[in-house]
């Protein structure tokens, strides 16, 4: 009786440990920093400076999960939402263009580090705050394809997007970045 119990513990810990390893889902956490677009507005400083604030530019950070399917581990899908940002360097007022960025990729493993990407973006609420010295901007929901080459947690992201505003002007806000992102727990 007690060798039955043994080695039925023995093979129930080896089950355990294989699924662990092999889960299907997995917690994702992404960043990026991107560049790109067309200019939403033009800040001029009393120094004579100025800076542009483009539809394409901002930091992101997002959650979201990495499902595996079919048992393999070449195929992926990672599916993600989070929030886009940018501001100027003006100290006296906030002036700031945000949105909230979902994503959902189908990804190809083609080697156990190199990962390639394509799916869909679409950005929800953006918004270009002015802080009360110009006009504030809201724009129409956007979506577009996305296309990612990654190496490890660290990628190259390519996004084709249009945002409209609230007067029908059309603004360019193809965005090319660096990305990082983070599965656990490790499937290892």
């Amino acid at each position: 009786m007690f060798f039955f119990f043994f080695v039925s513990g023995t093979i129930l810990a080896q089950e355990t440990t294989n699924r662990v390893a092999t889960r299907p889902v997995r917690f994702l956490v992404d960043a990026a920093l991107e560049l790109g677009g067309d200019e939403v507005a033009e800040v001029y400083f009393t120094n004579g400076n100025t800076q542009s604030v483009k539809a394409g530019q901002g930091g992101s950070i997002a959650v979201g999960a990495q499902f595996r399917f079919f048992n393999s581990d070449k195929l992926l899908v990672r599916s993600t939402v989070g929030i886009k940002y940018v501001t100027t360097a003006a100290d006296n007022v906030h002036i700031r263009l945000t949105r909230i960025p979902i994503h959902l990729t189908a990804n190809w493993m083609v080697a156990r580090k190199l990962r390639l990407g394509v799916g869909v973006a679409t950005h929800q609420s953006i918004r270009f705050k002015a802080d009360g010295i110009g006009d504030n901007i809201k724009f129409d929901p956007a979506t577009g394809p996305l296309f990612e080459l990654a190496y490890g947690g660290v990628g190259l992201r390519y996004t084709l997007m249009k945002y409209k505003d609230n007067a029908n002007y059309t603004y360019s806000a193809n965005a090319i970045g660096v990305s990082f992102s983070l599965v656990f727990p490790n499937k290892n």
